[in-house]
């Protein structure tokens, strides 16, 4: 989302502008809320973590120094307020700055995959596809799923993912091409089928 087009005022917020405020809610709470949905699950702890960034954006406006840009920062405390519920249910993952080799997910090469070059457009865009697409995600590893849905599904630059997720940029990229390789390989099956159906038609 640009900043333009969103035009909120740092100044005002810092000034404790509450109409300011309210349309940094309107603004950011529909991304803000499919991020952290997609990371969590379930919509009662997303809108959770979705009042919780709002609360500390609040609180903290006057700390915010202009480094990255306001959607990043409101980004970073959503994907923090997530992780925190995350981190509840499974303390034992690792959501930190490690290395590939030592990342939980390690056998993570495909070992499926269906060309789906003949299948029509629309076989993409259909709602079933759409959900097809959801279910594979909510499939992904926390610590994968998270990098890709802020760089493929928010849109997030893979500095902005870096800065989002205090991660280096070689992690971002490491981590989003396992995801896609995983999203690849288990929707294989899905279009598979699809592709077989269609031919027997």
């Amino acid at each position: 989302m640009s900043e333009s087009k969103a035009d909120i005022s740092i100044e005002a917020l810092r000034l404790g502008d509450r109409r300011e405020f309210a349309r940094l809610v309107d603004v950011y709470s529909g991304p803000l809320f499919r991020l952290a949905l997609k990371m969590l699950g379930n919509a009662p702890d997303a809108e959770d973590a979705l009042q919780n960034t709002f609360i500390k954006a609040f609180q903290h406006v006057d700390k915010f120094e202009g480094r990255s840009s306001l959607s990043t920062w409101l980004y970073r405390i959503a994907s923090n307020e997530a992780l925190m519920l995350l981190r509840k249910r499974r303390p034992e993952t690792n959501f930190s700055d490690v290395t590939p080799e030592v990342e939980d997910d390690q056998n993570l090469d495909p070992v499926q995959f269906t060309d789906w070059c003949c299948l029509p457009e629309e076989e993409y865009l259909s709602a079933e596809g759409r959900i097809a697409m959801d279910r594979a995600v909510e499939h992904l590893p926390e610590t994968l799923r998270i990098v890709f849905v802020l760089r493929d599904l928010e849109d997030l630059s893979i500095q902005e993912t870096s800065q989002v997720l205090g991660l280096s940029e070689t992690a971002v990229k490491t981590r989003l091409l396992r995801a896609r390789l995983r999203l690849r390989e288990e929707l294989s099956s899905y279009y598979g089928d699809r592709l077989n159906r269609r031919s027997k038609e």
